[in-house]
């Protein structure tokens, strides 16, 4: 018995100095593909991984003269003075609608765009449009909502000019709560649908041409093609990107809201993002907006664990 477990002991040795071997040998093989990936593991580990140790915060009465280790730990406190604040049900009403109306209708906009680039037989006219869709990616959120203001300004705006023109009265774009949801939507969709359509049309470019022409021969046209052999191609993809989304549900992106926001739309453009800005760094209550962020990785990270598991079910690869 003694000299069974010996064995084992030995032979699992042997696989892990055998394993170390070889992914050192990986490493030396492959040394200039890792430097290349070194400054976005870096990024990762500063600002993602490093911060993760001072969550504790949210647990305490946190002061900087005193730090992480002296400061008073206090529980739940921030947690139920949140859950308690009247200003709750509004960041959460705001969050999950803009969130919604960009997972309705920003989410399928790539989709769509990749599904036409794909239609598109002439190289250099796909290549052109390619190439504009993917411009606005690369403006910062700082130029699309100056280009908003100029369009939609009620007093120099070019549209009310338009408006103004053709014997209309201005309209309050900016100023107005009842298109504020959908401004910001639109906006998003302008800005990243055509970067969003570089993983699909990726996904597509994988999909074996002798399908295409088997259904041909079959009569089927450029519709049923798409609906037939495209789509479910890129079925996984979209999956996994849509669990990924759902992941950042309660993430609206803070500079494109707070560049928007103005008085007279602060009851449907106060999110979590701004609020933990407005709070934490206005006001310099650490904790207390350390508890708001961790409450909102918390509901990503169940969301992404619910949808990934309903995924799967559906006999979908999902995330992990």
């Amino acid at each position: 018995m003694n000299q069974a477990h010996t064995q084992k002991v030995v032979h699992r040795a042997a696989d892990k100095a055998s394993s170390q071997r070889r992914f050192w040998k990986d490493i030396r093989r492959d040394k200039y593909l890792y430097l290349l990936a070194l400054p976005g593991l870096l990024f990762l580990l500063l600002f993602k991984y490093i911060p993760l140790a001072e969550v504790v915060i949210a647990f305490q009465n946190y002061s900087p003269l005193l730090g992480i280790f002296k400061s008073k730990w206090v529980g739940l406190d921030h947690f139920i003075r949140f859950f308690s604040n009247p200003d709750f049900m509004m960041l959460f009403r705001n969050t999950m609608a803009i969130s919604l109306l960009n997972l309705v209708f920003f989410f399928p906009v790539p989709i769509l765009l990749s599904l036409m680039l794909n239609e598109v037989k002439n190289e250099i006219y796909k290549k052109v449009v390619q190439s504009i869709v993917y411009l606005p990616h690369f403006l910062s959120w700082v130029i699309i909502a100056g280009l908003t203001f100029l369009l939609l300004a009620k007093g120099e705006g070019v549209v009310n000019k338009m408006l103004e023109a053709f014997g209309m009265e201005r309209i309050g774009f900016l100023t107005n709560p009842n298109i504020f949801w959908i401004m910001v939507t639109i906006q998003s969709a302008w800005k990243e649908a055509g970067w969003g359509t570089i993983i699909f049309l990726a996904a597509m470019a994988g999909i074996d041409p002798q399908l295409y022409e088997a259904a041909r021969m079959d009569g089927a046209g450029r519709f049923r093609q798409m609906f037939h052999i495209t789509l479910p191609a890129i079925r996984s993809v979209i999956v996994v990107l849509l669990i990924l989304r759902l992941g950042h549900i309660m993430d609206v992106g803070f500079e494109q809201i707070f560049l928007m926001y103005n008085g007279a739309v602060s009851q449907v453009a106060e999110v979590f993002d701004t609020y933990v800005y407005r709070v934490g760094i206005q006001q310099a209550q650490f904790s207390y907006s350390t508890a708001v962020g961790l409450f909102k990785s918390l509901v990503g990270l169940v969301l992404v664990i619910l949808s990934n598991k309903v995924a799967k079910k559906f006999g979908e690869e999902g995330v992990y």
